[in-house]
């Protein structure tokens, strides 16, 4: 059955990224995509080993596209420039894509994530930060700070957190970019570690 239907691991990934946007990442498993094929779950066992398998797979795709997005975005770009470009489209896939972005943070074995695009977020990133000047191991902060900022502000967003009070979450999204470039171009000396 599953040959008749044209079933294929890319196939299936992609329909799995497709469910998640429609239901939300958590929801999908691969009796659900089943369900949408028609086909009984034992025919989806010779492409995908089970629904973490699938859940993995939607993740490694979301990750490769979001990479793919920001690399388009960052080209010829530079400072506060790349860091806004950067930014816009972790949000814009986050609202388009609300469940492949929530597969983006799903949580990858390392070898796995090592050999993902993953990687080339961070090193994405990192090329901005040089724009900056930041030395190590005040980068890896930075990183791990915009990250944190981009993700943070985009969860909320999507859980409706910004859209009853004014100004418009757009207006905040632009003053938070402002806000991490004044940061990044003034970052300041490190102090003696806390106890």
């Amino acid at each position: 059955m599953a040959a008749r239907v044209g079933l294929t691991t890319e196939r299936l990934t992609r329909a799995g990224a497709e469910l998640a946007d429609e239901v939300g990442f958590a929801q999908v498993t691969v009796s659900e995509l089943a369900r949408r094929f028609d086909v009984k779950v034992a025919s989806l066992y010779s492409h995908v080993k089970n629904s973490h398998d699938l859940k993995t797979r939607i993740s490694l795709l979301a990750l490769a596209e979001l990479a793919d997005l920001a690399a388009e975005a960052l080209a010829g770009r530079a400072g506060k420039d790349a860091l806004a470009a950067f930014a816009d489209v972790y949000r814009d896939y986050a609202r388009q894509h609300p469940g492949r972005y929530a597969a983006t943070q799903f949580p990858l074995d390392p070898e796995t994530a090592a050999a993902s695009a993953g990687v080339r977020h961070a090193q994405m990133t990192r090329a901005i930060l040089r724009g900056y000047d930041l030395p190590e191991p005040e980068q890896t902060h930075a990183v791990r700070m915009l990250g944190s900022v981009f993700h943070g502000y985009v969860s909320l967003e999507l859980a409706g957190g910004f859209s009853h009070s004014a100004p418009d979450s757009e207006e905040t999204w632009s003053r938070v970019v402002d806000a991490l470039d004044a940061l990044l171009r003034n970052w300041p000396t490190p102090g003696p570690p806390r106890p």
